[in-house]
């Protein structure tokens, strides 16, 4: 994918908030310090457009960015541990399914995960979620390059039997060498 343009929009909570939904999204989901913001900063060509972090829970807000004026990206907080107080988490997870469940522009989920880290129930449950809402859903693995390629394999193996998804349901995913990302953008593209 060639992009000629890619500029931050907006942050936002409330759906009275969100930019006017005049392009199709594509939403990034995962736990905290999952890699989503590296993810999409490797997508896009770019170092900084996305902020990014080693501590859990710097994504506060759902922000939205245009790419090449035809399409958005929104990067949504991640679930699980993040320093931040419990009240806000509880916030995120009603921003987050609010988004998720009426957002008409919404066109594919990416779910991100560490490939250190084998899918638990909250994963597994979100992608039942989107499937009874019928959201098409990506399926991420992310920091292949922490692993070997033997392991990468088994890790890729456990999560499709966990997803009972079939081989190509997993696109594993590197920021640091460009691992399937040329894949990740095709799976973007078949939802736009």
């Amino acid at each position: 994918m060639k992009i000629r343009s890619a500029e931050f929009i907006k942050s936002a909570v409330e759906p009275k908030q969100y930019p006017a939904g005049r392009f199709p999204e594509i939403a990034f989901l995962g736990r905290s310090n999952a890699g989503k913001s590296s993810l999409i900063n490797t997508l896009l060509n770019r170092k900084r457009l996305v902020k990014t972090s080693s501590t859990p829970g710097k994504t506060r807000h759902l922000n939205f960015f245009l790419i090449n004026e035809k399409w958005m990206f929104v990067d949504l907080p991640g679930y699980g541990y993040a320093k931040v107080p419990i009240t806000l988490r509880k916030n995120w997870k009603q921003w987050i399914e609010t988004y998720l469940h009426k957002r008409e522009s919404l066109k594919g989920v990416v779910l991100v995960m560490d490939i250190r880290r084998t899918p638990r129930q909250e994963e597994l449950g979100l992608v039942e979620w989107l499937a009874d809402r019928k959201r098409r859903c990506i399926l991420v693995m992310t920091k292949a390059d922490k692993l070997s390629k033997a392991r990468q394999l088994q890790q890729g193996a456990a999560a499709l039997e966990a997803f009972s998804k079939g081989p190509d349901a997993l696109i594993l995913f590197s920021a640091k060498t460009g691992q399937g990302k040329d894949a990740l953008w095709e799976a973007i593209e078949a939802c736009l």
